[in-house]
């Protein structure tokens, strides 16, 4: 224990960094397998290596400290595995970013030289998010901290790839992608952000063949028109069955191209006839598929017009629209225009409109995988909180397309195929080749594209752990514990992992899935860079420190659902913090003559030691029934009452007159234990939330071992429940409220003691009063006490109140001064008098009333019945003055 006491005044940045390097410098927070342990596990969803903590990532990792620290406490090999993520698309954009800047593109330096840039870029930003978890408080165990590209999940990575493959599950083919212009690459359908905008539909007319005849079609896509092989109707309807099977004459190109039926097309749709572009549209790539339709691309990558597109070849692709319009309208083909809001994709990365683009990618067939992942689910094996997640999850997996996993990007993990320039084998193998295993030719050249970011996310509970390698930490903290994560990547990552995890690690990645919702503004809105509404937590933990942040998120949660974020909230768990400090210096102000061996005997025990004990005891069963339902805001909530309320306002009160005491040394004693004993276990209750200020308290206070962060989660207190001293102790609070709210009542001057009188309902609850009347005297300036039964007359002119059995009489003579009283009520008089008079003369006045808005009126009305019934209020009181 150290000497001193605490200082004055609750200063976070004076401790919290100190604490940090003491956790870590005794490396309390690393994990060595031990076999013999119960394991818990948690692998932190690893953020971007671009990433900046914001509070999305605040409340993310304090969720995942809380269990990690509550469960190391319980004694669990408990081990938290950190790390970063590669993140593709998000880190290449940065580093090209940058080399704009300096006029060059990853052209310029080639594919090696680029790489070494990104690499140096990681090197130099990597750690940063890292250092802000470490400032949040997070106990992960950064000795075993894991990249997504580094050694060994390449190598996991590459493994799962080929098993994929040669298990006919991951194959090459032509599609229909998502395409991001900007990003340059192919994007898979979760990584498309859709968004509702104001369009149009653009009729126009399609010529019939040697007819004078015409079909109108609506598109919000014109510029797609040279890529049409076809226009489908539906079968049964009767507008277009007689031009089933015949031709049209594509506007202004004047290729010749085939009415076809297909159930698909929705007759009440548009005009019921679609233009069909197999090569831009993945319904219409689908029905090109089944009647064997020409795919013609017509745009490039970068969403400029296509050579085959004639005068329009090089133009952006809206530039073209108008033009194309223009000239429609012009050759007469442009029926009409009308305005038309449809949902446009949006690359969640960059925000540019995707294109749906026939491009040759590489795909992971889903159905089978996701079979087994349905079922893990609906077995039970993985459950999520809240439950009703788990629908979506099914719901999406039950209806998954194929998983485009190439991206035309330089870094990440490079897809392992192989292509023999000579005798074109494609070879897809863990190690790199330099000759071709089929016909022993040099020429070969490996696969340009690289993976999808959430291929090598999905392998993340296990990669982490050493697969496909058979490590002890696989053995002992697979599968893991829990998964902590926002709603919002339920389909990115979850899904996933849960797949990977059944296919290579051999079970279930996790057995629960613990889904929280976003932090939003006080609006409710969601914070982004382009609202300006984002609120930085570093700056919240620079000002308030990172508990007070913790403490605020986490009281503020309920799983599943949104959060707001208010700074009166910030201030409240700040004013905690303090109350708790403030009250830890007080009992560390009365420790002197404390004696570490003494226990108290159950007669040393007022009846304020039994109730803050037993409630003490209630506060350890509620908080870890909570934490074991993932209630966390709940179990926060619960030790702040405790503390605050119960702890603080009470207790610490209760306890003073014993411990001014220095005559009576055992009264005394007991009171150092009790206060001794319940605050540092509550320090460990509350450590989880609010790590630093704990050990802080902790390391001052008397106590047992290195650091709060490994003492012993309390338990086994049942004993100290006690149900009787927690009702006799609840009447005599809910007395000293009553006696107190009357006192204020009649501004009763604090000094000056009060008569109380108290009648029982029963003999029992008396005796409890008459052993305890020194509470209300110290608590309620309630001097003398008449306690009686119900039976008993009841004392005239006294203010009443009843609480829990016990009727309270206040008698007011000598409470008040009568003189003094009277006198400032008949000044409030003169000023309700004059008010209403005012008032009056304005609700006569026929120039106001006929002048003045409604609602204006109707106030003055509302006032003049509000000031009279005050009056009433007061000539009521003055009557009741003069029988004083």
């Amino acid at each position: 224990m150290e000497e001193s006491n605490i200082p004055k005044v609750y200063d976070p940045q004076s401790f919290e960094k100190k604490w940090y390097k003491y956790w870590e410098e005794k490396n309390l927070f690393h994990a060595e397998v031990e076999a013999d342990k119960k394991p818990y596990s948690i692998v932190i969803p690893p953020p971007n290596v671009t990433g900046q903590l914001h509070m999305g990532h605040a409340l993310d990792n304090t969720l995942q400290d809380i269990l990690i620290r509550w469960r190391r406490m319980q004694g669990y090999n408990t081990l938290w595995m950190p790390g970063c993520d590669h993140a593709g698309i998000a880190t290449q954009a940065k580093v090209e970013e940058a080399l704009r800047k300096e006029g060059k593109s990853r052209h310029d330096l080639g594919r090696d030289k680029f790489l070494e840039r990104v690499w140096d870029w990681k090197n130099q930003f990597g750690s940063h998010i890292t250092m802000q978890l470490r400032s949040l408080g997070s106990s992960c165990d950064w000795e075993r901290e894991r990249f997504t590209m580094d050694e060994g999940c390449s190598k996991a990575v590459r493994e799962v790839f080929v098993s994929l493959y040669n298990k006919g599950l991951i194959y090459q083919g032509t599609r229909i992608t998502n395409w991001c212009p900007h990003c340059s690459t192919a994007l898979s359908d979760i990584e498309v952000d859709h968004e509702t905008e104001a369009g149009h539909f653009y009729h126009l007319r399609y010529q019939v063949e040697d007819t004078a005849e015409y079909v109108q079609i609506a598109t919000t896509r014109p510029e797609t028109m040279f890529g049409d092989t076809g226009v489908a109707v539906h079968p049964e309807d009767d507008r277009y069955k007689h031009l089933i099977g015949k031709t049209l004459i594509l506007p202004l190109v004047g290729r010749k191209i085939p009415v076809f039926a297909d159930e698909y097309v929705d007759p009440d749709f548009g005009t019921g006839a679609v233009k069909v572009t197999p090569a831009h549209d993945p319904n219409d790539f689908d029905m090109g598929q089944r009647h064997g339709l020409e795919q013609i691309v017509v745009l490039n990558n970068d969403a400029t017009m296509a050579s085959n597109t004639g005068k329009y070849a090089g133009m952006d692709r809206y530039e073209c629209r108008k033009q194309l319009i223009a000239d429609l309208k012009e050759q007469g083909f442009l029926i009409k225009i009308e305005d038309h809001e449809h949902a446009v994709g949006h690359c969640s990365r960059c925000r540019t409109t995707v294109e749906p683009l026939v491009s040759k990618q590489w795909f992971v067939k889903m159905e089978s995988l996701a079979k087994p992942a349905i079922e893990a689910v609906k077995s039970g094996d993985i459950q999520f909180v809240p439950e009703r997640f788990t629908k979506i999850y099914t719901n999406w997996l039950e209806n998954i397309r194929d998983w485009c996993i190439s991206r035309q990007l330089w870094w990440g993990h490079r897809i392992p195929a192989w292509y023999c320039d000579d005798c074109g084998q494609t070879s897809v193998v863990g190690e790199d080749l330099t000759t071709c295993p089929k016909c022993g030719s040099t020429h070969i050249h490996q696969d340009e594209d690289v993976l999808d970011t959430w291929f090598s996310s999905g392998l993340w509970p296990f990669e982490t752990m050493g697969w496909p390698d058979k490590t002890p930490e696989l053995k002992q903290f697979y599968p893991t514990s829990v998964l902590v994560t926002g709603y919002d990547i339920i389909f990115f990552w979850v899904a996933r992992m849960v797949m990977m995890g059944l296919e290579f690690g051999k079970d279930i990645p996790f057995k629960h899935v613990f889904i929280h919702g976003l932090v939003r503004d006080s609006q409710g809105r969601k914070m982004s860079k382009s609202l300006g509404n984002g609120i930085d937590p570093v700056e919240v933990i620079d000002k308030y420190g990172a508990d007070t942040l913790r403490f605020m998120l986490i009281t503020g949660n309920t799983p599943g659902n949104d959060m707001r974020f208010y700074w009166e909230r910030v201030e409240s768990a700040r004013n905690f913090a303090n109350k708790l400090w403030n009250a830890s210096r007080f009992m560390l102000m009365n420790l002197e003559g404390f004696d570490k061996g003494f226990v108290p005997e159950k007669s040393d025990y007022t009846l304020a030691d039994q109730w803050i004990l037993s409630r003490y005891a209630k506060t350890v069963q509620d908080v870890t029934n909570n934490l074991e339902k993932f209630e966390l805001g709940e179990a926060g909530r619960t030790i702040y009452e405790f503390i605050w309320n119960e702890f603080c306002d009470w207790y610490i009160e209760l306890s003073k007159a014993r411990l001014y005491d220095t005559k009576a040394v055992r009264a005394r004693q007991t009171a150092q234990y009790v206060l001794g004993y319940v605050l540092e276990h509550t320090l460990r209750l509350l450590h989880p939330f609010m790590p630093f200020i704990t050990e802080e308290i902790w390391q001052h206070i008397p106590h047992e071992g290195e650091s709060v962060m490994v003492s012993a989660w309390p338990a086994d207190e049942m004993s100290k429940i006690d149900d009787a001293a927690e009702t006799n102790m609840t009447a005599i609070m809910e007395t000293i409220k009553s006696i107190r709210n009357m006192r204020a009542e009649v501004k009763a001057v604090p000094s000056k003691k009060s008569a109380v009188v108290l009648h029982f309902a029963s003999e029992t609850l008396q005796t409890v009063f008459a052993s305890n009347q020194g509470y209300l005297t110290v608590l309620a300036s309630a001097q003398p006490i008449t306690l009686e039964s119900l039976a008993e007359g009841k004392p005239e002119n006294a203010m009443t109140a009843v609480v829990n059995g016990v009727e309270i009489y206040l008698p007011l003579k000598g409470l008040i001064d009568v003189e003094k009283e009277t006198a400032r009520l008949n000044k409030e008089l003169d000023m309700l008098d004059n008010e209403i008079k005012r008032v009056t003369g304005k609700l006569s006045n026929v120039g106001f009333i006929g002048k003045a808005p409604a609602e204006l009126v109707e106030k003055e009305r509302e006032k003049q019945k509000g000031f009279e019934e005050k009056r009433s209020a007061v000539q009521e009181r003055l009557v009741y003055l003069a029988t004083l």
